[in-house]
């Protein structure tokens, strides 16, 4: 993979906006032999620039940032007022006004400035495509540019923009869809399906990611062509991540997650709450960051009074799955699994 970095394991620990990536993290799974990335979303350029030291001054493996690349699309104001209308009486119970829906852009333009100032060694993208002049800057500036994609045609368009490679995201995942657009519907394949499909349809190297939590599911996709596993969900339980106490207490569970738009306005798989349930019926509608901005204040309020029912809690399919270890003992854990599960396979295919 051109300018990417050689890792003992093929494991990446993904970006997880919010808060559960930190600098701690970052810098504990590259001194194990993997690579982290620090999420760039939601936060001031100022601090991302602080965590980049941050995660240097930890250590000098390789490590990535995250950037959202969402673009504002046309929003249904009448859907959105009514969906705003239906958060009123949590807005009543948590005695906060809703926020004010917006569009932004997420500084994107000063990140990548930034990152490029930083000579940052892998910049990824999520939510959208970033544009050719962007890839290049990066890429002069030394990073390899990877580009999430939920779908065959994405990754085609990635490699048309030079995209050094692309991060193929299962519906399995937890947390937001990463794909260009929102619509339901595309960009729901299974991650072994859409692993195949996109090596199929582009030559780029890929890293899988969506539903990845032990060795087994690690050693499945590497066989299946991917360069590299991407894992969110199982580090959440790491004391080294920045989970908040109600989402570390509520994951690793039995309970279900499913695809809603009730926080941000943008698909995303979160564990089934009260606030999920009480606001499947109102049809939030795909308005990101709207959304994200109008609920924010319902969810810092929810947060500081310990009510996990009213917060989103991110969450891949098979979370039930993560253990709580050290960042770096999870990671010699999976790597280790991982050999084993092949192992197992090449056994029962050897011979006849």
């Amino acid at each position: 993979m051109a300018n990417f970095p050689s890792l003992l394991h093929p494991l990446i620990a993904a970006p997880m906006a919010g808060g559960p990536s930190t600098p701690r993290l970052v810098a504990a799974v590259g001194r194990a032999g993997a690579m982290g990335f620090l999420a760039a979303g939601y936060k001031e350029p100022a601090q991302v620039d602080d965590e980049i030291r941050q995660v240097r001054q930890l250590t000098d493996t390789p490590f990535g940032v995250n950037l959202f690349a969402s673009d504002e699309t046309h929003v249904d104001r009448a859907a959105l007022a009514a969906y705003a209308a239906s958060l009123h009486s949590d807005a009543a119970r948590l005695n906060v006004p809703l926020g004010q829906p917006k569009a932004d852009d997420d500084q994107l333009a000063e990140k990548v400035d930034l990152l490029c100032a930083e000579r940052v060694p892998v910049v990824s993208f999520t939510f959208g495509l970033p544009t050719g002049a962007i890839v290049e800057r990066l890429q002069a500036s030394g990073a390899s540019v990877l580009v999430t994609v939920t779908t065959p045609g994405e990754a085609v368009t990635a490699e048309a923009i030079g995209a050094d490679a692309l991060v193929a995201q299962g519906i399995e995942a937890g947390g937001h869809r990463g794909g260009f657009t929102d619509h339901d519907g595309v960009g729901e394949y299974g991650l072994l399906t859409l692993l195949r499909l996109v090596r199929n349809a582009s030559r780029l190297p890929v890293v899988a990611a969506g539903g990845l939590t032990d060795g087994a599911s690690v050693a499945a996709v590497l066989s299946a062509g991917a360069v590299a596993a991407q894992l969110g969900t199982a580090f959440l339980r790491c004391p080294e991540a920045g989970t908040n106490p109600l989402h570390r207490a509520e994951i690793g569970g039995v309970q279900e997650t499913t695809l809603t738009r009730a926080f941000t306005g943008r698909r995303a798989r979160a564990i089934v709450n009260g606030f999920v349930r009480r606001h499947a019926t109102a049809a939030p509608p795909p308005a990101y960051p709207h959304i994200h901005h109008l609920t924010a204040p319902l969810r810092r309020a929810a947060l500081a009074a310990g009510d996990a029912d009213s917060i989103n809690l991110w969450a891949g399919q098979a979370h039930s799955l993560i253990r709580e270890l050290p960042a770096a003992d999870l990671v010699h854990r999976i790597a280790e699994e991982a050999r084993s599960a092949l192992a197992d396979a090449r056994s029962r295919l050897s011979d006849g």
